[in-house]
C-alpha cells in the first residue's frame, strides 16, 4: 500500500526538491511505483526498475522529459514567441531522431575531442583559482562552479569568448522561467534573456552554414541541415533549440556536480584530508560525488502502451518520474548507500548519475574530466579550504541541476 502523500502544493514541492531522499526511500521500500500527486506521475524509484525503463526507449517515451514546473502567462509567451520555438533534441526525441540528434554529439564529444580541450579547461580552472582573494572566504558557486563549465562548453561549441557570459546568464536564465516561480516581471525579463540568447546562437548558426569551422556547432549544422544554401526557418529553430540544449545541459549539470562535490567533501573533513593525502583517490572520488547527489534527479517519461513496471500496471499516456537519485541510494545495489565515502574501493559500483542506455549522457566524460582536474587543483592549490560554518550551503529547490545555491569557503 503506497503512503499518502502531503497535498499538492509549491511550497511541498519545494521541500522534495532540497532533499528528495526520504521520498525515494519510502518509495523503495514500498511494492509497486508510489504515485506523486503534485507531478501527476509514478515515481521510479528502484535501480532495477530505472534501468528497465532507460532500456525500454520503444515503450517509456523521451517526448515530455522537460516538461516545464511553471505554467506561462500569455504576456511571457508573447515574448518567447518573439524568438525561436521549441523543437524535438536528444533528450525529447526517441528512436531515428534521437540518433540523428546524437550523432553530431558522439563524435563532438569523443575521447579525443575531450582530451584536445582539456589544456584549454585546465588553463581556466588555474586563472579561476589565480582570481580568488588569498584567503577567503568566497562564494565558490558563483566564483568558480558556475564559470568553469561556462567557458569549456563555450569553447566546445565554438562561442567568442565575449559571448560566453551572455550564453551562460542566458541558460541559467531559462532554467529559471521554466522550473521556477518567479513574479510576473521576473519571468518577462528572464523570456527576454532566454530570447537573446536564441538570437545569439542563432546567429552562430548562419554564420557557421556560411563559415564552418572545427567546432560542436559546425558539425550539428553540417548534421541537421545538410546541404549548401541559406538555412530554412524550419532548419534554424530546430538548431537553435538543439544548441540551446547542448548549452544549457553542458554547463548547468557540471556546475552542479563540482559545487555539489566540494560541499560534500568539505562537509566531511575526513574525506577531504583523504583526498588531499592522496591525490590518487580523485578518480573515485568523482564517481561518489556523482553517485551520491546526482546533477540531474529524475526525468520524465511517458508510457506509448499499457505496461507493468516493478509489479504496477500502468496504462498507455501515464507519466513516469525516472528517480537516478533515488537508483544511486538503491540497498539492493550499494553498500551503505546513504553515505558519502570516497573509499569504496572494489565496493563501488556502477551508477546512473549520467544515464543509461540509449539516452545516456554524451557529455558525461567531460563533465567527469571537469571535476577532475577541479579536485587535484583544489587540493594541490587550497588544501587548507574549508566550509564557512556561519553561513551553511543550502540546496537549490530543483530535480533538474541539484546544486547548493551557494558554498562559501576559506583557507
Amino acid at each position: 500500500m503506497t503512503p499518502p502523500e502531503p497535498p499538492p502544493g509549491r511550497a511541498w514541492r519545494d521541500d522534495l526538491y532540497r532533499d528528495p531522499y526520504p521520498l525515494y526511500a519510502r518509495a523503495r521500500r514500498t511494492e509497486g511505483l508510489t504515485y506523486l500527486p503534485a507531478f501527476d506521475a509514478w515515481l521510479v524509484a528502484r535501480d532495477r526498475d530505472v534501468r528497465e525503463v532507460l532500456l525500454r526507449a520503444e515503450d517509456f517515451s523521451s517526448v515530455n522529459s522537460l516538461t516545464p514546473d511553471v505554467a506561462l502567462p500569455d504576456a511571457v509567451l508573447a515574448v518567447l514567441a518573439g524568438g525561436f520555438g521549441p523543437r524535438p533534441t536528444v533528450v525529447s526525441s526517441d528512436g531515428a531522431a534521437h540518433r540523428r540528434h546524437r550523432a553530431p554529439l558522439n563524435r563532438g564529444l569523443s575521447s579525443a575531442r575531450v582530451a584536445a580541450l582539456l589544456p584549454y579547461a585546465r588553463a581556466c580552472a588555474r586563472e579561476l583559482v589565480d582570481g580568488l582573494p588569498a584567503y577567503g572566504p568566497v562564494e565558490l558557486v558563483g566564483a568558480y562552479a558556475r564559470q568553469l563549465p561556462g567557458q569549456v562548453v563555450g569553447r566546445l561549441i565554438g562561442l567568442e569568448a565575449a559571448d560566453v557570459p551572455a550564453a551562460v546568464h542566458g541558460g541559467f536564465r531559462a532554467e529559471e522561467l521554466l522550473f521556477r516561480p518567479l513574479p510576473p516581471r521576473e519571468q518577462v525579463a528572464a523570456a527576454e534573456d532566454v530570447v537573446a540568447l536564441q538570437r545569439l546562437l542563432d546567429g552562430y548558426v548562419r554564420a557557421r552554414r556560411e563559415r564552418p569551422r572545427d567546432d560542436l556547432c559546425s558539425a550539428m549544422v553540417a548534421a541537421l541541415a545538410p546541404g549548401a544554401g541559406e538555412l530554412t526557418v524550419e532548419q534554424r529553430h530546430e538548431l537553435v533549440a538543439n544548441l540551446q540544449n547542448l548549452l544549457i545541459a553542458g554547463f548547468l549539470t557540471t556546475s552542479a556536480l563540482i559545487a555539489t562535490a566540494l560541499m560534500h567533501l568539505l562537509s566531511d573533513r575526513r574525506q577531504w584530508r583523504m583526498l588531499r593525502d592522496d591525490p590518487s583517490l580523485v578518480p573515485a572520488a568523482v564517481e561518489e560525488a556523482a553517485r551520491h547527489d546526482a546533477a540531474v534527479q529524475a526525468f520524465r517519461r511517458r508510457t506509448t502502451r499499457p505496461v507493468t513496471l516493478g509489479g504496477t500496471r500502468l496504462p498507455a499516456g501515464a507519466t513516469v518520474l525516472v528517480a537516478y537519485g533515488s537508483a544511486n541510494r538503491d540497498e539492493r545495489r550499494h553498500e551503505r548507500p546513504a553515505e558519502f565515502d570516497i573509499g569504496r574501493g572494489a565496493a563501488a559500483r556502477p551508477h546512473l548519475a549520467f544515464g543509461y542506455g540509449p539516452h545516456g549522457c554524451p557529455g558525461s566524460r567531460l563533465a567527469r574530466e571537469q571535476l577532475r582536474l577541479t579536485l587535484e587543483l583544489f587540493v594541490r592549490r587550497l588544501p587548507g579550504m574549508r566550509l564557512e560554518g556561519e553561513r551553511p550551503p543550502r540546496m537549490r529547490p530543483t530535480l533538474i541541476h541539484r546544486s547548493p545555491q551557494e558554498l562559501y569557503v576559506s583557507w
